[in-house]
């Protein structure tokens, strides 16, 4: 019988001693309160009551930062929030240098947003989103590295601007669109000018040719039926000139 009680007490230790770590794990061990090592994955022994060890995982956390209100460079008050990506590099450094890491790494990355976001004007702020972000995760990452964890990316996925700003805004994108448009339009006008220019030279060295142009466009008007013609006086003997300018070309 004691045989027995004494394989029951064996196997439940082994229970309790024999630990699974995942491949994306590590467990941080400590033998009487002192850091001993870090072990896994796979399966590993802890001497029950001995030895404590904390689980950490290594996998990429991905963490919101909070819309929080910025006032920028040029002092316009926006609400930006972002999101950040991280993992545990050291997992003896993310148990033993800080107490909770993910809460010290939301923390810091809301103070840098604030802080290097408010370094900019709101047009770098629209313009320079990638440069800022990597700023944002250097200065972030460079606080975590004592921690053992270490920044990949940070992105600012939302900038609220206030009412009048964005009214302000759509009148300055409206006048740029205007003022675009009227630009093309003058240069129309321009190329226009500058070809009806050359026209009227041709037309100027050989003036037969303005007759028939305008012969050519009256018989364009007198394809519909209900149009009426009226031919001045002047414009018949011109045109008398220029068939007897014809006929005298044919005889030589």
């Amino acid at each position: 019988m004691a045989y027995y009680y004494a394989g029951v007490a064996v196997l439940f230790i082994l229970m309790i001693s024999l630990k699974v770590i995942k491949q994306y794990e590590r467990a941080v061990v400590f033998f009487l309160g002192k850091y001993q090592g870090t072990r896994g994955p796979g399966l590993i022994f802890i001497i029950p009551v001995l030895e404590k060890m904390n689980r950490v995982v290594l996998r990429t956390i991905t963490m919101d930062i909070p819309s929080q209100k910025i006032i920028t460079k040029d002092n316009v008050s926006i609400d930006i929030a972002a999101v950040a990506y991280y993992h545990i590099v050291d997992a003896s450094k993310a148990v033993i240098a800080i107490e909770n890491i993910y809460q010290a790494v939301n923390q810091i990355s809301q103070t840098t947003v604030r802080n290097v976001v408010g370094q900019f004007s709101l047009d770098q702020l629209l313009s320079q989103t990638a440069q800022i972000n990597e700023q944002i995760k250097n200065v972030i990452d460079t606080h975590t590295e004592p921690w053992g964890a270490q920044v990949t990316a940070v992105e600012i996925k939302d900038i609220t601007l206030p009412d009048n700003m964005q009214r302000a805004m759509a009148k300055e994108a409206e006048a740029e669109r205007e003022r675009r448009a009227k630009i093309v339009a003058a240069e129309g006008e321009f190329q226009a000018a500058a070809k009806l220019g050359e026209a009227a030279d041709l037309i100027t060295a050989h003036p037969v040719a303005l007759q028939l142009r305008t012969l050519q466009t009256m018989a364009e008007i007198s394809v519909e039926k209900n149009s009426t013609i009226i031919f001045p006086a002047q414009f018949m003997t011109t045109v008398e000139e220029a068939m007897k300018l014809i006929k005298k070309d044919n005889r030589d």
